[in-house]
């Protein structure tokens, strides 16, 4: 004999938490009418709510008492629960307020180069610790282009020429242009005298390159003029060559901007050749655009590169 069991699969249908707003209005009111003018329902509308809700909650919640009503002690029971629901849902939904800088304590990490951080840096660490005593910068040296720390959001900020090989969904604003210009030790005999392409060309130059590549945009404008300097030696960013220079006759072709602290005692001049200005922008992820704390410290970077000399 073989037994045959049928089981009906009991479905739950989940609760519309629109009733939510509805159940905290009207137990806040205690009355139908008043609670429909809130909600601006009409007063069937307000009705077939009402029996919605009772039929979720499986309780009358307002029963009449002569001709008011009165709420029943589940009514009492949720109230405080419901109004504090609406109210965690409501701060949910709106936009993140603007934190209490004194208050906010945060570690925020900003992938530069080195010339970036030891030019910008200070005035930055400055202002960050006057508004946000709580916060803290930490810069790490970007060593090539790869936009993979901020995809996993290792990196907060990082600054830089935009390439081609960057992620398409990065958010980025432009910070300052800069160009290159040369600078040398005081004494140093490129001082005197007029400073023609040909001269520049015959001093004993240092190379920057984080790739070690022997050709870059000083090369590339005296290759056009039929002209080739000295590499003396190549390192692998601007401070390090600033460093050189000072320490010797070597000379140094660097980013004007971002080496404006480097350069303090030295002799900086304009390079006797045309060579192309470049933009430096500030580059996130979309996930820390709407980030209020975030939004702040991407508009302090910006005025701190906006008035750096």
């Amino acid at each position: 004999m073989h037994f045959i069991f049928a089981f009906n699969a009991i479905h739950v249908s989940a609760p519309d938490l629109n009733l939510l707003v509805t159940l905290d209005v009207l137990l806040s009111e205690g009355n139908v009418t008043r609670a429909a003018r809130r909600l601006r329902l009409s007063p069937s509308a307000m009705s077939r709510a009402l029996a919605r809700l009772r039929e979720t909650t499986g309780d009358p919640l307002l029963v009449r008492a002569g001709r008011g009503l009165v709420p029943t002690p589940r009514s009492l029971e949720l109230r405080e629960r419901v109004s504090q629901l609406v109210q965690d849902a409501q701060s949910v939904l709106r936009p993140a307020e603007i934190p209490d800088l004194k208050q906010l304590v945060r570690t925020f990490t900003l992938r530069t180069s080195e010339g970036f951080a030891e030019n910008f840096g200070p005035d930055l660490i400055a202002r960050t610790s006057l508004e946000a005593p709580g916060v803290r910068l930490r810069f790490v040296q970007k060593l090539d282009k790869d936009s993979a720390p901020l995809r996993e959001g290792s990196v907060d900020l990082e600054t830089g020429v935009i390439a081609n090989t960057m992620g398409p969904e990065l958010r980025t604003q432009a910070l300052f242009r800069d160009r290159f210009v040369g600078v040398v030790r005081m004494g140093h005999s490129l001082i005197d005298g007029e400073l023609s392409p040909a001269r520049y060309a015959t001093g004993r130059h240092i190379g920057i390159s984080r790739q070690g590549l022997e050709m870059g945009p000083i090369d590339e404008a005296m290759s056009a003029l039929g002209l080739e300097r000295e590499i003396a030696t190549t390192v692998g960013g601007f401070s390090t060559a600033v460093a050189m220079a000072r320490a010797s006759d070597l000379i140094a072709s660097v980013p004007e901007r971002h080496t404006g602290n480097l350069r303090a005692g030295m002799h900086t001049f304009t390079l006797p050749f045309a060579t192309p200005e470049f933009t430096v922008s500030l580059l996130w992820h979309p996930r820390f655009h709407a980030d209020p704390a975030h939004r702040w410290l991407r508009g302090v970077v910006l005025e701190i590169c906006a008035f750096a000399p």
